[in-house]
């Protein structure tokens, strides 16, 4: 495993070889630290709303999980456990010991499995746009999709993908930010977005929820359909003390379409403990 570097961007080598890219951002002098971790398909850019909000209040780190972006895009299977791992091995690099660690969607069933299996090393968690559990007929919805990938491509995705990711009228008010997630995320290899589908499909992380014994803040759009309110409220009854926050008229990519709402909350979570 590599050791800390200066560099404000650059790769990580895990446990098990794998190169994980990373930026830090923010305040090196700060005790404040911030984990950031990504949806499907997306990577680490996906949090510059947020991490210019954080600028100044916190040494934020975002991570381009396996698979996605600059990382290594080993063979499947993959699972969250080793997405965790992967987060873990950062962390430890990084001397990360007290941590916010924050993720959307996909990031979010990472930061709750992380949360759950390394809770001295967290200070706060944020699960946004995201679940412990997918529901029984995951793991053929996911397979599906997969196999849509695998068969056509990711184009023939973006249509679903997008309507999925933004209301209607954030869509028709920043086309650019759509585009930038449309070109980011056929930018995937097919074998590694389908692995990653299918890591999805087979999570279960409801166990891990009475293991969270930090502050956690759940966050969801009020019109997500990708990961709804209902997975929310479930998340947010199975841990103990934390907050739900549902925000009215946004979909599933609340960092994108709603980063101050967000980085608000990101700022609650770093402060200090009582």
């Amino acid at each position: 495993m590599d050791t800390l570097s200066d560099m404000k961007s650059g790769h990580l080598r895990v446990r098990d070889g794998t190169r994980i890219a990373y930026s830090l951002a923010g305040d090196v002098d700060s005790d404040a630290r911030v984990v950031l971790l990504h949806s499907l398909g997306m990577d680490r850019n996906f949090w510059q709303p947020v991490v210019e909000r954080l600028m100044g209040k916190a040494l934020v780190l975002t991570v381009d999980c396996r698979g996605h972006g600059a990382s290594d895009k080993p063979e499947g299977p993959y699972t969250v456990e080793l997405f965790a791992r992967d987060l873990f091995d950062l962390v430890s690099a990084f001397r990360f010991d007290d941590v916010v660690v924050a993720g959307a969607s996909m990031g979010g069933c990472v930061a709750l499995q992380f949360a759950g299996t390394w809770p001295r090393l967290t200070r706060a968690v944020g699960l946004f746009d995201t679940t412990a559990w997918y529901g029984e007929a995951a793991p053929q919805n996911w397979e599906e999709r997969a196999a849509k990938a695998e068969s056509g491509g990711l184009a023939p995705l973006v249509e679903f993908q997008t309507t999925r990711w933004f209301s209607d009228a954030f869509r028709a008010a920043h086309p650019e930010i759509v585009q930038r997630c449309v070109d980011t995320f056929l930018r995937n290899e097919v074998h590694a977005f389908a692995s990653t589908c299918r890591m999805l499909g087979a999570f279960d992380g409801r166990v891990l929820q009475s293991k969270v014994r930090a502050p956690c803040s759940v966050i969801v759009g009020e019109e997500d359909y990708a990961a709804p309110v209902a997975m929310a409220r479930a998340l947010h009854d199975g841990i103990n003390g934390s907050s739900l926050t549902v925000i009215p008229a946004a979909r599933h990519l609340t960092p994108l379409e709603t980063p101050d709402i967000i980085a608000r909350e990101l700022v609650t979570l770093l402060a200090p403990k009582p």
